[in-house]
């Protein structure tokens, strides 16, 4: 398992410099001014000697590869530089934002899992029923339904509709104070339906895998024995369904992101999106490397997760990859 971890580790290092170095280009190619994004309605007006020391002030009169280093040095001093389109440190833009970003990605990640899981197993259990036939077309329809549309559909239903759950945002329009209850209310939409654009995968794995387990010998054998189906669902058709779902989860990290991204914008969910958005219409150089490092270095940590879990889980396998 340690060699594992240092391997893959030893292989993030050139990935994460490869992609910083790809954002700055990419910035640097954009069609957006990151002076005029800064300046805004000033800039209009502004001569444009002050146009020049503006762009002097903000480093980005600098060669590309000039710019990539110093960030990248500075950064692995701990110093992620200032955000031009928020106009704060980019480690306080993180900070401020990260853990509502990780909140709504957690809970929908594991709404996912969960009914996945049981769908998957009673639909794996009686398979060509009702339920399997609803399910797996369900399934299918989500798989092709756009995030922010479920999103939209969601806002409609639930709180223009029904009037039963806020559309948006963290807290209460009328609160000064942000509670736990106020928090877990809001997250219940979003939360949901980006759990919901994770789903439909969770439930064709579990039900494949279980539905392949419920034929092998094992569970035949299990059967013969006398155990009870609760016995050899659980116990044993489950267990070794669940094995190819433990590599799903490293592989739905990016789409994760980006869904949460969306889900975030659609339910002014005050995440890493809106400063994701901020970042790239202005061109910001800093705070984008910092996000797309960060976004990196999740899927990274996911595909390890993935294989150590795995690992775990199937002795088999072992920590060989």
């Amino acid at each position: 398992m340690a060699r594992l971890v240092g391997r893959r580790t030893l292989f993030a290092v050139p990935v994460l410099l490869t992609v910083t170095f790809g954002v700055f280009a990419v910035a640097d190619a954009s069609p957006f001014d990151p002076v005029k994004a800064y300046t805004g309605g000033a800039g209009l007006t502004a001569s444009q000697e002050n146009l020049d020391q503006i762009r002097a002030n903000l480093g980005v009169d600098r060669p590309l590869v000039t710019r990539w280093w110093e960030w990248l040095t500075a950064a692995v001093q701990g110093d992620l530089g200032d955000s031009t389109a928020l106009r704060q440190p980019v480690a306080e833009v993180i900070a401020e934002r990260l853990g509502w970003s990780v909140l709504l990605a957690a809970t929908a990640f594991a709404v996912a899992i969960a009914l996945g899981t049981v769908l998957g197993v009673l639909a794996a259990r009686r398979r060509g029923g009702w339920l399997d036939r609803a399910a797996g077309s369900a399934a299918y329809t989500l798989e092709a339904a756009p995030a922010f549309w479920l999103g939209l559909l969601a806002i409609w239903f639930f709180s223009l509709e029904l009037g039963v759950l806020p559309a948006g945002g963290l807290t209460d329009t009328d609160s000064d104070v942000i509670t736990a209850g106020q928090v877990a209310e809001h997250l219940i939409l979003p939360a949901a339906v980006l759990g919901i654009t994770q789903l439909p995968w969770f439930f064709l794995f579990v039900r494949q895998g279980v539905g392949d387990a419920l034929d092998e010998d094992p569970v035949r054998g299990a059967r013969a024995r006398g155990l009870s189906e609760r016995t050899v669902l659980l116990g044993h058709a489950l267990r070794s369904g669940l094995l190819p779902v433990l590599t799903l989860i490293g592989s739905r990290v990016p789409e994760l992101i980006t869904g949460a991204l969306l889900i975030e914008t659609v339910f002014s969910w005050p995440g890493i999106a809106g400063a994701t958005v901020e970042a790239a219409l202005a061109a910001d150089f800093a705070l984008l490397a910092a996000l797309t490092v960060l976004a990196t270095a999740a899927v990274l940590a996911g595909n390890l997760l993935s294989d150590l879990l795995y690992g775990l889980a199937d002795p088999r396998v072992g920590f060989d990859g």
